[in-house]
């Protein structure tokens, strides 16, 4: 029988990368923020980097923090990153907010505030629409390609409507298994290994 151990090689892959672009954490990663989460990467180039972690709900809503909000219904808040964790960041797919930065098709980040309040207090969905972070993951220049290289990121792609609408809590493992092979067994790992 021919074993191919080659699958528990935990290696990334080849693509690069850049806006829009997502980031898995390897199975192996087992720091209290970045473990089995799915980064979508806001900005790359030779300075840095920056992306919002999007599968890890915080335990309070919008309207905890923003008083005018009190009376809409609850909206949940994402931990984006470990970076300026008192600053709100907002991805949506409304494509009339001024100011607001393309980073996929129907993908947009942030914008004129003031708008997206008033589209939130008019009754409007949020859910699928908008998404709200606080804090962002940030790399200084050349980190994240020696991360990386380390084999702690593995790059794929995901459609803007699978990244605001899907249920977080399994995003980590399904977005492993799309990529097929190994990354699907990589998938079923235990978080902590010890305890099973």
């Amino acid at each position: 029988m021919n074993i191919d151990f080659d699958i528990f090689k935990i290696q990334s892959n080849d693509v690069l990368p850049s806006r829009g672009k997502i980031l898995i954490s390897g199975p192996f990663l087992r720091d209290a923020t970045f473990g089995r989460s799915v980064i979508l990467l806001i900005d790359h180039s030779k300075e840095g980097s920056m992306g919002l972690i999007v599968n890890k709900q915080l335990p309070i809503y919008l309207n905890d923090i923003i008083q005018d909000l009190n009376y809409a219904n609850e909206i949940p808040l994402f931990k984006g990153g470990p970076i300026g964790t008192d600053t709100l960041f907002y991805l949506h797919t409304l494509k009339d907010i001024p100011g607001a930065i393309p980073i996929d098709e129907g993908l947009y980040l942030n914008g004129d505030f003031a708008r997206v309040k008033e589209y939130i207090l008019q009754g409007n969905t949020v859910t699928d629409r908008i998404r709200f972070f606080l804090g962002y993951s940030g790399w200084e220049s050349e980190q994240l390609d020696d991360e990386i290289k380390e084999n702690t990121w593995i790059i794929s792609k995901e459609e803007s409507d699978y990244l605001m609408s899907t249920e977080t809590k399994h995003m980590w493992k399904q977005a492993l298994e799309k990529m097929g092979n190994k990354y699907e067994t990589w998938s079923r790992f235990p978080q902590v290994p010890t305890l099973n």
